[in-house]
C-alpha cells in the first residue's frame, strides 16, 4: 500500500499549502511506509500521531511534533479529535488554525481518510472563547492523564462491565462547595504526593474507584481530592445536547458555575465528552470492534 499512502501524503501536502493550513496530522500506525521519509521542508507543521511511546521518541527528528494517544479502539474522527484536543491543551493549535488530518483503521494498515479541521469550527466552544482561558490553572500534562484515563474506562470498562463517571478537573474549591460527598472519601488522610493522578502507579485504583457514584475531583495540579462525589449545581441553558441523562446534565452544569472542566464517560455508548462552561467541548466516539 506503499503508493496509496504516498499518493495521499502528496495529496494533502499540495492542498495544506493551497488552503494555507497550520498542520498535517497523520496517524503513524496506518503510514508506517511514510515514517521514515524525509523530504523538502513544507510551510506548515507535519505531526504524527502515535499510540507507540517508543516509536514517537524515534520520530521526532522526522516530524515537528508528536502526539501520544491511549492505545484504545476510536473512530477515525476520534483518533483526529483526542489528538487536537492534546494539542490544545498544550498549546499546538489554536483557534483560527486549519488542519489536514490523515488516517485510517490499523488492522488495514493504510491511509484511506482525509479530514480538514476548522480548529474554531469543530470545537465550537472556541468561537467564543480562548483556549488559554478553556484550560486555566490545569496543568496540561494533567488534562492528558485524565483524558487518557478516561479514554480507557470508555473502551475497556471494568472487570466486564461499563463505566460510567465524570471527572471535574481545576477550580477545586468551588466545586467542592457546590457538591456533597455521597460516600467516605476514599482519598482522605493521604498525603498529596501519593494521590496525584499523574502517578502511573493510581491508574488501576482510579478505574476501581470508578465504579463509585458521583464524581472525581482533581486539582489542576493533578492531586485526587475526592471521589464519589454529587454535584449539586443545576443546568440552566436551552443549548444543551439533546439525549443526554442527569449525569452529562450535573458535570455541564458544574462547568456553568466553577472555572472547571469536566470530562464525561458514557455507561451506555463509551462516548467521552468535555464541557466547559455549561457547555459540549467535544465528544469521542468509542470505535466498533
Amino acid at each position: 500500500m506503499g503508493s496509496q499512502n504516498e499518493s495521499m501524503m502528496e495529496f494533502a501536502c499540495r492542498f495544506a499549502e493551497e488552503i494555507q493550513a497550520k498542520a498535517i496530522l497523520l496517524y503513524g500506525e496506518v503510514a508506517q511506509d511514510l515514517l521514515s521519509k524525509k523530504g523538502e521542508v513544507p510551510s506548515f507543521d507535519t505531526i504524527l500521531i502515535t499510540r507507540e511511546k517508543d516509536d514517537a521518541q524515534q520520530k521526532t527528528g522526522v516530524f515537528s511534533s508528536v502526539i501520544h494517544i491511549p492505545n484504545v479502539n476510536v473512530t477515525r474522527l476520534g483518533q483526529i479529535k483526542v489528538a487536537i484536543t492534546k494539542g490544545l491543551a498544550t498549546g499546538l493549535f489554536k483557534k483560527g488554525d486549519t488542519l489536514v488530518c490523515l488516517t485510517g483503521v490499523p488492522k488495514f494498515g493504510y491511509i484511506d481518510s482525509l479530514f480538514v479541521i476548522d480548529v474554531g469550527k469543530e470545537f465550537e466552544i472556541l468561537i467564543s472563547e480562548e483556549v488559554s482561558h478553556i484550560f486555566e490553572d490545569i496543568r496540561p500534562e494533567v488534562f492528558e492523564a485524565v483524558l487518557n484515563i478516561a479514554l480507557e474506562l470508555a473502551y475497556q470498562g471494568r472487570e466486564g462491565r461499563q463505566v460510567g463517571t465524570i471527572f471535574v478537573l481545576g477550580d477545586h474549591e468551588k466545586v467542592l462547595e457546590l457538591s456533597r460527598q455521597m460516600i467516605i472519601n476514599p482519598f482522605m488522610g493521604y498525603a498529596e504526593e501519593e494521590r496525584n493522578i499523574l502517578d502511573r502507579n493510581l491508574k488501576e485504583t482510579i478505574k476501581e474507584f470508578s465504579a463509585l457514584d458521583g464524581a472525581f475531583v482533581v486539582r489542576g495540579d493533578g492531586v485526587l481530592v475526592a471521589a464519589g462525589r454529587h454535584l449539586n449545581a443545576a443546568l440552566e441553558t436551552k443549548d444543551f445536547p439533546q439525549g443526554l441523562g442527569s449525569r452529562h446534565i450535573a458535570a455541564a452544569g458544574i462547568t456553568s458555575v466553577t472555572g472547571a472542566i469536566s470530562i464525561v464517560i458514557s455507561e451506555s455508548t463509551g462516548t467521552v465528552r468535555i464541557f466547559k462552561n455549561g457547555r459540549l467541548f467535544v465528544d469521542i466516539e468509542k470505535g466498533m470492534g
